[in-house]
């Protein structure tokens, strides 16, 4: 995609006529037009074909089908419209100027931003934040001693909890804190995305690659969530630089930062041992490039990375033992029974131009012969040779499909047309995730309980028991409903287990398993023995009955306040009631 012919001069050599370097410069201009105009059109065309097709969607949490009615196509299709146009007066600014890390950051940060407002609408947040929770009430000691034993692991590894449990420490067990470290993160995966596309071939890849990871709206909406998929993305991709610079320049101070980044990201999540196969391919590339230095460098690295990594391995060696013992006969399995398509993931949940261009990267690569692009395929390939189809698990490689994505990109020779592909893909992310996926996520049950929260906490009273009604539609442990109100609320939170008892045939296979191994936390006692000024029942329905017991315990309390809200699509539902005492002189 050239333009007109000689467009590359653009008269640089000043020789043509006033009126024939007028004429080209209008010729020139009228067909970047008609080929923004051709983009955005296969934009909108993109967008239009999905929505008819979004039955095909199978994501377990921001399904199309779910997410978009018909009624939005009519409303959000004008908007779409208006911002591809702006994207098109956005190409002529120089954009980002000489600052194009501080631009990808601030831009990352203030979209992901958007998203705060979000409940927490995974359940696993409930065990990042009860490990959390321990740090801050009981220490780190207590917790690295206990981690495998009183404080359950699950399959969990224990570094983003440790860094959760931290920040409660120092400022404070809310949920804000945990999300702008967790956005911080985010935009530090962009920046570093767009160091390593800079590192391995120019500066425009990379600053696409960096941009184009805007331009996948399920990741968006997991950034403010406590979770540690997108902290994993982090150190790995950290692992990933860090090793690049380590090689590259070879100083000491570069080689322990990067085993320590490697070391990290070790810790992080156990998917992450795989990913951490890339640093394989780099190793092998660098040392292609230049033997003897690279490959003393890359001893040392690796020596430094496996010294720390067993060290801090060691004391928990019977935990780990266990939990990967678990993953082969539990988790393994389970990927056959919990996995979504790949084309829900690339064409969904992404935009599609990053998955055509990834696409066209592959042939670019293979025809330039480009040793580099195996450091960037390998994880992808990875994933979807094994066939790894939960989102999820495979969300930390999602900068690898955007430096394939930028790749690809290449091939569009005009650079003001390649700006605009990415315009493009971020404002339709933007769009999408904004004004589609983010209404739909606050208006699921999850956010009966972040209502809940905040107005437990308008309340004149320090402490709030809280009754969990048996889930009548799914397997799971009611009980784990109360650590995620306890993450949307400053109260000191009461819980009594009742020992409900799911059938064991429902609870072997099903991937909320981890919730009948929820043990109460003793901060959750009731160490007073005294009735609450204010009780919490948490049900699956706002119709749900009250069994005797609770009846009788709710005798001289009042009904203040119900949450009900339901996007009745998932089986876990948490619709919140709040009873207060008869004598209680609240807002209610």
């Amino acid at each position: 995609m050239r333009g007109p012919a000689g467009s590359e001069r653009n008269g640089a050599h000043g020789f043509a006529q006033p009126a024939v370097s007028a004429a080209y410069v209008a010729a020139d201009r009228q067909w970047l037009w008609l080929a923004y105009t051709a983009v955005a059109l296969l934009s909108l065309a993109a967008f239009l074909t999905l929505f008819l097709f979004r039955a095909q969607d199978d994501n377990r949490l921001t399904s199309w089908r779910w997410v978009f009615t018909d009624a939005d196509v009519f409303w959000i299709t004008p908007v779409l419209a208006g911002g591809l146009f702006l994207a098109a007066a956005l190409v002529s600014v120089p954009f980002p100027g000489r600052r194009p890390a501080g631009v990808l950051f601030v831009c990352s940060f203030a979209l992901a931003a958007v998203f705060w407002g979000e409940p927490e609408v995974i359940v696993d947040a409930s065990r990042y934040f009860t490990q959390a929770k321990h740090i801050e009430r009981y220490g780190l000691e207590y917790f690295l001693r206990e981690w495998g034993g009183q404080i359950a692991a699950w399959t969990d590894l224990p570094l983003i909890p440790i860094l959760y449990g931290l920040i409660f420490s120092l400022a404070g067990e809310n949920r804000i804190y945990i999300q702008v470290f967790t956005t911080l993160l985010f935009s530090a995966s962009v920046v570093l995305t767009y160091l390593i596309g800079r590192t391995l071939w120019d500066e425009a890849t990379g600053f696409h690659a960096g941009a184009l990871l805007l331009g996948m709206p399920y990741l968006l909406t997991q950034v403010p969530l406590m979770l540690v998929d997108v902290p994993t993305m982090f150190f790995l991709i950290l692992a990933v630089f860090g090793t690049l610079k380590a090689l590259e320049r070879g100083e000491p101070g570069h080689l322990a930062l990067a085993s320590v980044a490697v070391a990290l990201a070790f810790w992080t999540k156990y998917s992450a041992w795989l990913f951490l196969s890339v640093l394989a391919l780099v190793l092998l590339v660098r040392i292609k490039q230049g033997p003897r230095p690279v490959f003393l460098r890359a001893l040392v690295l690796t020596m430094i990375s496996l010294a720390l990594i067993g060290a801090t391995l060691l004391p928990m060696l019977e935990v780990v033992g266990r939990q990967l013992d678990f993953l082969r006969i539990y988790q393994l399995p389970g990927l056959a029974r919990w996995e979504e398509s790949p084309g829900s993931t690339l064409l969904f949940q992404m935009h599609p131009f990053i998955a055509a261009a990834a696409l066209i990267s592959l042939y670019a690569a293979f025809r330039n012969s480009d040793a580099r692009y195996a450091i960037i395929v390998w994880l992808p390939a990875l994933v979807m040779v094994l066939g790894v189809n939960r989102i999820r698990y495979i969300l930390p490689v999602f900068p690898m499909f955007a430096l394939m994505a930028a790749y690809g990109l290449r091939e569009i020779r005009r650079g003001e047309i390649r700006k605009y592909v990415v315009l493009c893909v971020v404002v339709s992310s933007a769009v999408l995730s904004v004004l589609g996926l983010r209404p739909f996520l606050q208006q699921t049950s999850a956010a009966n309980l972040q209502q809940a929260g905040e107005y437990l906490d308008s309340l004149d009273t320090q402490e709030v028991e809280v009754i969990t009604l048996q889930q009548r539609h799914v397997a799971i442990n009611p009980a784990v409903s109360v650590p995620l109100l306890d993450l949307h609320t400053a109260k000191r939170l009461i819980f009594r287990s009742d020992g409900i008892a799911p059938a064991v045939q429902e609870v072997e296979t099903s991937a909320l398993r981890f919730t009948w191994e929820y043990r109460n936390p003793i901060y959750y006692d009731d160490v007073r023995g005294s009735r609450a000024e204010a009780v919490v029942v948490i049900a699956d329905d706002d119709a749900q009955p009250l069994p005797d017991r609770i009846k009788q315990r709710l005798i001289g309390y009042r009904l203040s306040r119900q949450f009900i809200a339901s996007e009745n699509v998932f089986g876990y539902q948490t619709i919140v009631k709040v009873y207060l005492a008869g004598h209680y002189p609240g807002r209610g």
